[in-house]
């Protein structure tokens, strides 16, 4: 097994039908890199001419040290990391190839340089991150929930297992006169401004720009996100949810924040047009799940947990040892909070 360096062109050819997060998308990568300093490195695991393995990362050079991220920093990307992609069906083979890529990227990389920081969020669906902690990383889990959508042909169907309260508040926007709509890249831009009023409320900043924000939509295909806006009969802006898609899910990535409308959450009503188009649009027939983006933060999951999605868990590597935390906060300082 060959492990290459490839270039986005190849890379968009290598990338699976499924399997993979919306920021694995080329296009997506393309933008990352056009928003931060750091240089983007794509590596694929060739069996001859067939891609079995893919993994992206983004190299920083700094004074206080290197630092190789997949994802990057401060863009609001949930996950990324790699790509297994047997053309086999044996669990060995997969093992192989994960263990040859993991072992040939961190040889390239020279990870294990004293002043190099190493994190990676692995994406949801790879379940076997053994090899990095046989290469001295630490791993740790954390979690999200995926609402599972898999034969679901109508809302009351996608509603079956949320919480009573849940559902009888989704089912009252039909006696509503509130009009939720997809709108463009404008709306998303009013989303954002609610992101960034959100974190204020906490003492953080957004997570992500409205230049890399606006760039991301307007290079992704139109079938990878929907700007979902709640206005009422007289047009005024109540609340919206920038929704994301991969072949195999949709994400719940930024918006939703607390609003109200006849005593009603209008967050609660967005998901539930979100939801609605996933089971019942043509267009999404490949998706089967609707992530929200996370589980790992108590005040927030007592409001998730009433959709009964699946807690699925994804992994963190990083480097380990004290140097490791020193570099990290050393980083901190030069480039925000790792999130």
């Amino acid at each position: 097994m060959d492990i290459e360096r490839i270039d986005l062109e190849a890379w968009r050819n290598a990338l699976p039908n499924s399997g993979f997060e919306i920021f694995h998308d080329p296009d997506a990568l393309a933008v990352l890199d056009a928003h931060t300093d750091a240089e983007i490195r794509l590596y694929g695991a060739y069996k001859g001419q067939q891609a079995v393995g893919l993994l992206p990362v983004f190299i920083d050079e700094k004074a206080v040290g290197r630092t190789v991220f997949s994802p990057p920093v401060s863009l609001g990307v949930p996950r990324l990391g790699p790509l297994i992609d047997p053309n086999s069906p044996k669990r060995r083979k997969w093992e192989r190839i994960n263990a040859e890529l993991a072992g040939g990227v961190v040889d390239d990389l020279e990870v294990g340089e004293r002043s190099t920081l190493f994190r990676m969020t692995c994406p949801v669906g790879y379940d076997d991150p053994r090899p990095y902690g046989w290469n001295d990383f630490a791993v740790e889990p954390e979690f999200t929930y995926v609402v599972d959508l898999e034969g679901c042909t109508d809302i009351e169907d996608a509603m079956t297992g949320f919480s009573k309260s849940l559902r009888n508040e989704m089912r009252r926007y039909e006696e509503l006169d509130l009009e939720v709509e997809t709108e463009g890249i404008d709306a998303a831009m009013r989303i954002y401004d609610d992101v960034v009023e959100q974190y204020a409320e906490y003492d953080d900043t957004a997570p992500l720009t409205r230049p890399f924000l606006r760039d991301l939509l307007a290079s992704l295909s139109e079938d990878r996100w929907r700007v979902y806006v709640a206005r009422t009969p007289d047009g005024e802006y109540k609340s919206g949810i920038l929704a994301l898609f991969s072949n195999d899910l949709a994400y719940y990535w930024q918006g939703g924040v607390t609003a109200s409308y006849d005593h009603v959450s209008v967050n609660t009503v967005l998901h539930r047009v979100i939801l609605e188009d996933i089971v019942t649009d043509p267009a999404l027939e490949s998706v089967t799940g609707y992530d929200l983006v996370g589980a790992n933060t108590e005040r927030l999951c007592e409001y998730k947990g009433k959709f009964n999605g699946e807690l699925r868990p994804y992994y963190v590597v990083e480097s380990s040892g004290l140097e490791m935390t020193v570099a990290k906060s050393a980083y901190k300082k030069v480039a925000g909070s790792l999130k």
